[in-house]
């Protein structure tokens, strides 16, 4: 039985290998601190976090997350541990929430190996606080306990760490942080909103509402993932995928229900639908849809890794169990001991498998029904409806970037739907991969700058898609005008206003007029005289696309592109850069805060972006156009023949 504690409460240990669960309304860090008999920390080397995740006995999550799962040893932590402290804090310039008090109540479970809870605290009462002691592990007469704790610290880690006798707590919470922002700069942003209210629902059928839900007081024990039931099958009748933030004006207090899914037989889960999530409209539920099958997918694979992780845990127990005893360490029952260990590790893999398996089915059923469903913006240049595309009179709520994946999951791939306006720029990376890419290692450097730059063509060109007449104006700026061929889909079809720009001139003169707008544009919105701009000023969005960075810029230029790339997203002006970061080394960390701004994708597929929730690795592969497709020339000509105001 769970015991729930209350702050100051402990509770005993029955095991020594756990594994502690956090749950938070929105990406924290989270990471843990040795302590010795005096409980303070003897030098920067007793901590794991996201820099330095792995330590003797202990193991937790390389990134911010909402939920996280930290491996613990106590039997491996070195003798001179007397404590452990579990600790999380809220990412610093990022832009999130800079205290405990504006999010929900992180929630802490302790389980054995298996899932079984030991003990749970929910975290309340926070408020100004940034970081904080969530629970510590103990040892007492070579006995451990839990005790919740719940100390939290308004001056953030540093505050933590030097309240733990640490010397050097700011210099390593400076290393923190940088490590989490980078990390974060590789993370999917979620769906606005937050923590998405996860809830059972019976297979198959039942009565649960399908209104919007909203997070919860506190985190409830063991949740299940998002639209799954207690037997861990997916549910597509009920799925209770939350709505997004997005609101509709003069729309009710609820949105109208979901097309109904049909019938399902008693004890088997419903058959999947189009659209079969909360939203005002059928574009918001298929968002919502995809952004559920993300995270149900991601869920389901952090649940079979678990299970893997503790089969080979428990595996290496029992055969250590058997070499630690001389006695039984060879001969028949050694060998019987091996055996049942192996056959026992199977069995775990082969049920979690079976069980992962099952998720995944009804995920890829699912997915055979959405994608033929999703309107332009969100649909593949391979479906069928963008053979009857018409411009637009509203722009989306989202666009598609291109598609996620993951190992144990190749042949399902989720779009990458990210809202617009866009919140940050692209950057399409031009050199070798930091990931474990094959396709990148087998093309050479000249046709990874040829794709990269056909990428940001076909992102461009849905962009201009999706956007109504006049929304949306593209700037080019190509220096040595290497990109001409890839970008002849854009200068054929005359959808640029003019074209790109060359040469150190052309690049200043671009990088000013923008720079210009941002500088009006922000001057307007904080004084509250939108009206006030001057009469030739373009106010549509704008997105810049610089090719081959750093050629034809000068410290001037640089400076200007940062500017445009911090501050140019929150009125309209975004940045999609195509670049190798190893030709800008001469800048120095002058540029690191210009590569954390821009969203890294790159042109072949590579394994570079993590999800929200759990923070696996996940693979991105470009937006393509079937081979010999005519469509992407088409959907440009009917783009530019609307802007010239032709049938």
């Amino acid at each position: 039985m769970t015991a729930e504690l209350i702050r100051g409460q402990n509770h005993p240990l029955p095991e020594t290998r756990l594994e502690i669960r956090v749950s938070a309304g929105t990406p924290i860090v989270a990471g843990a601190t040795l302590n010795d008999e005096q409980w303070k920390m003897r030098d920067a080397e007793w901590i794991a976090h996201p820099a330095s995740p792995q330590l003797p006995g202990l193991e937790v999550s390389r990134q911010a997350a909402a939920d996280h799962r930290l491996a613990v040893d106590l039997g491996a932590l070195p003798e001179a541990v007397h404590r452990v402290n579990v600790m999380l804090a809220l990412p610093t310039g990022v832009g999130g929430p800079t205290s405990f008090g504006a999010v929900a109540a992180p929630f802490v479970a302790v389980t054995a190996l298996d899932g079984a809870e030991i003990a749970s605290y929910t975290i309340t009462d926070l408020g100004s606080e940034s970081a904080v002691v969530a629970v510590e592990l103990y040892r007492r007469q070579d006995a451990w306990k839990v005790r919740a704790v719940g100390q939290g610290y308004a001056g953030g880690l540093a505050a933590m760490l030097s309240d733990q006798g640490l010397p050097q707590a700011q210099q390593l919470a400076a290393t923190i942080n940088e490590a989490v922002a980078s990390g974060m700069a590789r993370s999917v942003a979620p769906p606005p909103g937050g923590n998405r209210a996860r809830r059972a629902a019976p297979v198959g059928g039942g009565t649960a509402s399908r209104q919007p839900e909203t997070p919860p007081a506190s985190p409830q024990p063991s949740p299940q993932p998002s639209g799954q039931s207690s037997d861990g099958r997916i549910n597509y009748q009920h799925p209770g995928r939350a709505s997004s933030a997005a609101a509709a004006p003069a729309a009710p207090a609820t949105p109208p229900p979901p097309p109904a899914a049909p019938a399902p037989q008693p004890g088997q889960p419903g058959q999947p639908v189009a659209g079969d999530a909360t939203g005002w409209t059928m574009e918001e539920r298929l968002y919502n849809q995809v952004w559920g099958m993300f995270e149900d997918l991601a869920r389901s694979a952090a649940a079979y890794r678990s299970a893997v992780d503790f089969a080979d845990s428990r595996m290496e127990q029992e055969l250590d169990k058997v070499l630690s005893d001389p006695r039984t360490r060879v001969g028949p029952a050694a060998d019987a001991a091996r055996t049942q260990a192996r056959a026992k590790h199977t069995q775990l893999v082969d049920q979690a498998r079976a069980a992962f398996d099952r998720d995944l089915a009804q995920l890829t059923a699912e997915s055979q029904v959405v994608e033929p469903a999703l309107p332009p913006a969100y649909a593949g240049w391979d479906n069928p409806v963008w053979q009857a595309y018409q411009v637009p009179t509203e722009p989306p709520m989202a666009l598609r970037l291109g598609d996620l994946s993951i190992p144990e999951a190749l042949g399902l791939r989720v779009p990458m739907l990210v809202r617009l306006p866009l919140q940050r720029g692209l950057w399409i990376d031009s050199g070798r991969s930091g990931g474990s890419s094959v396709e990148s290692a087998l093309v050479d450097s000249d046709e990874l700058r040829r794709l990269a730059a056909e990428t940001a063509t076909t992102i461009a060109a849905r962009l201009l898609a999706v956007h109504p007449v006049g929304d949306l104006s593209v700037h080019v700026i190509d220096p040595a005008g290497s990109a001409a061929r890839s970008l002849a889909p854009l200068l054929d079809s005359g959808v640029l206003r003019e074209p790109p720009a060359a040469g150190a001139a052309g690049v200043s003169t671009v990088l000013a007029r923008l720079t210009q707008r941002v500088d009006l544009a922000q001057m307007a919105v904080r004084s509250g005289a939108t009206d006030a701009l001057p009469p030739g000023l373009d106010t549509a969005e704008q997105l810049l696309i610089v090719h081959d960075f750093p050629h034809g810029f000068d410290d001037r230029s640089v400076t200007q592109l940062r500017y445009i790339a911090d501050e140019g997203p929150s009125v309209g002006v975004n940045v999609m850069m195509v670049a190798d970061r190893e030709e800008a080394r001469a800048y120095g960390p002058v540029l690191d805060p210009l590569w954390r701004a821009l969203l890294r994708v790159t042109p072949v597929p590579d394994d570079h972006l993590a999800d929200p929730w759990v923070g696996h690795a996940w693979t991105y592969e470009p937006p393509s156009v079937p081979g010999g497709s005519q469509i992407l020339a088409q959907v440009l000509h009917r783009v530019a023949a609307a802007r010239q105001g032709l049938p």
